[in-house]
């Protein structure tokens, strides 16, 4: 469920070798620069295109604000009659836009999850100003409301000044620049998040605490001392540890595999498949990812929990293909503009090809699915009679607004916001998704979101004034929102006749066990073979959790607990696995 929690794909014209200008269009290798407007701040991205002596254009792409000079690299250029198009394949992310000659710039649309208006201007970003004695990582936490919040500032100076991030993990705030930090003295100040949050400090005598006050509208002052973290804190906290990651040499076969997607020509998927020791034919698992553009191993925070998984199953004799969702990695195709049902169909193309192999046992291939791909393999499988078994991990059973509200509820409580507040909030998002579901088209259901953000609503939200309300209205009337509010899961659960087993852990926020699998047990109730397993302490990546907050999720260096790969394993193998 991260495209919620969390956050492009734009129509790309195909790339042309020696590409033509229209008429009024300027060159456009060289530097140009732009702004996004998000509800936390202003994001300056840069492009920075060359020109090759046939014509070949090629480019990077670097956000000055957040991360200066780390780039990445554009693909497929287009550039003809004044129109501009390119992807950026490392992040899932693409442009395209038009030449507005009176403006003098390039007008259009970032996307990435949702779409961003995003203009460029000719040049560079203007430079930062540069601010001495306070480059580190800072590291400290207050508590609110009864909920201890870590904070984070890295700060560097480079030559094109002083570049400031604050994060707070616990609040699912991360790498949000820092604007009009400023050092006078001893004092040192700065403000964030469009200026709501400001801090104003003390720099101690040996420059390694930095001893301030928080302060936020509507909320109390907030007290709190940020030190400087040591280089090993910081290597730490770089590389956490990850003793589950599979290394190799393996006792097992592995192949980079690709297959198409008949149903969608664009789509090209590639993946790993690992094959148990031995000639087979093997059952077969086929592992689907949650929501957002992820790769093959469903890498997050570090972790990768897909590739756990497929080592743990093949290991005990099961074949497991993963591959890397549209857009990502090696994987061809439109991510952002994909419909859980789309989606569905790049699962049954795995079917299909794991189908065509003798070393898989056709009559034993299933699917396991993650979040969203717990909903993915139902949908699929409404079209797939073949499909022999689905693993579901914290799939949805619910009804989708309800677990929204509920999903909301339970990490904004994690975050340290007041109950009065999440009270006040809810109606107002519970309006806002309702709108979105039951407008008759996406844009009727937009217009109607948008009527809800009264300014009462935007109090109760805390937006505050200078931001447009559409920037959150956005969020949520996108086409994949839109499928996901108005999908019921029960019939599809209905509808399956083969093997189930529905996995959750008790402190997952995400997909809440406790009514999630209670749905799914009383959609499936007509199937014999339906196992499903709370299981005790674990998270929504079924990580071994303290509160289940999505804070946790990098901390934990466990990334998928073992219970859960035996609960799994032991329950595909005792009906899939040849003694």
């Amino acid at each position: 469920m991260t495209r919620w929690l969390m956050g492009l794909l734009a129509m790309l014209a195909a790339a042309v070798a020696s590409p033509t200008l229209a008429q009024d269009a300027p060159d456009i290798a060289g530097d140009w620069h732009g702004t996004i407007t998000l509800p936390t701040g202003d994001v300056t991205m840069a492009i920075h295109m060359t020109r090759a002596a046939d014509g070949t254009l090629a480019g990077w792409i670097e956000n000055f604000d957040q991360n200066p000079g780390d780039g990445a690299e554009l693909s497929e250029i287009a550039l003809a009659e004044g129109a501009l198009a390119f992807r950026v394949p490392r992040v899932g992310a693409s442009w395209a836009g038009t030449w507005d000659e009176a403006a003098q710039q390039w007008r259009g649309t970032l996307t990435q999850g949702q779409p961003f208006a995003l203009d460029f201007a000719r040049g560079n970003p203007a430079p930062k100003p540069v601010v001495e004695g306070l480059d580190g990582t800072w590291v400290g936490a207050y508590e609110v409301n009864g909920v201890r919040l870590r904070q984070v500032l890295g700060i560097r100076t480079i030559d094109r000044g002083t570049f400031a991030l604050y994060s707070s993990p616990d609040q699912m705030v991360n790498a949000v620049p820092v604007t009009e930090l400023v050092r006078n003295g001893q004092s040192v100040s700065l403000a964030t998040m469009r200026g709501q949050a400001r801090f104003a400090a003390t720099l101690s005598a040996d420059g390694n605490t930095l001893a301030g006050t928080w302060t936020v509208p509507n909320l109390p002052e907030v007290t709190m001392t940020f030190t400087r973290a040591t280089e090993a804190e910081i290597a730490a906290r770089r590389n956490p540890a990850r003793p589950q990651t599979p290394q190799p040499p393996f006792p097992y076969r592995v192949e980079d595999v690709a297959f198409d997607n008949p149903q969608a020509t664009e789509v090209h998927l590639a993946g790993t498949l690992t094959l148990p020791e031995g000639g087979g034919p093997f059952p077969a698992a086929i592992l689907i990812t949650g929501s957002g553009a992820q790769d093959r191993d469903e890498t997050l925070l570090e972790h990768k929990p897909f590739a756990v998984i497929a080592d743990y199953l093949t290991r005990r004799g099961i074949a497991v293909l993963r591959y890397d969702d549209r857009g990502v990695g090696g994987s061809s195709g439109e991510y952002a503009t994909a419909l859980t049902s789309d989606l569905a169909t790049d699962a049954n193309a795995a079917f299909a090809y794991l189908a065509g192999r003798p070393d898989i046992r056709h009559e034993a291939i299933g699917m396991i699915g993650h979040s969203e791909g717990g909903m993915i393999g139902p949908v699929a499988m409404a079209d797939n009679d073949k499909v022999a078994f689905l693993v579901s991990l914290a799939g949805p059973g619910t009804d989708l607004v309800q677990l929204m509200l509920s999903q909301r509820r339970l990490i904004t409580t994690q975050m340290g916001v007041s109950q009065d507040r999440i009270d006040r909030q809810e109606p107002v998002m519970r309006a806002l998704f309702e709108a979105v579901a039951t407008g008759e088209t996406l844009a009727e259901g937009r217009a109607a979101a948008l009527a809800v953000m009264t300014s009462a609503a935007r109090e109760a939200m805390g937006l505050p004034p200078e931001v447009d309300a559409a920037l959150v209205v956005d969020q949520v009337a996108t086409p994949w929102f839109r499928y996901f509010l108005t999908y019921d899961p029960a019939p599809n659960w209905a509808r399956i006749k083969v093997p189930i087993l529905a996995l959750g852990g008790s402190l997952d926020l995400q997909v809440p066990a406790a009514a999630n699998l209670a749905a799914i047990r009383a959609a499936t109730q007509a199937n014999p073979d339906v196992t499903i397993v709370e299981l005790p302490g674990l998270n929504h990546l079924f990580q071994t959790a303290t509160t289940g907050s999505v804070g946790e999720y990098r901390d934990i260096p466990e990334t998928f607990a073992p219970a859960a790969l035996e609960a799994m394993t032991a329950w595909i193998a005792q009906r899939f696995v040849r003694r």
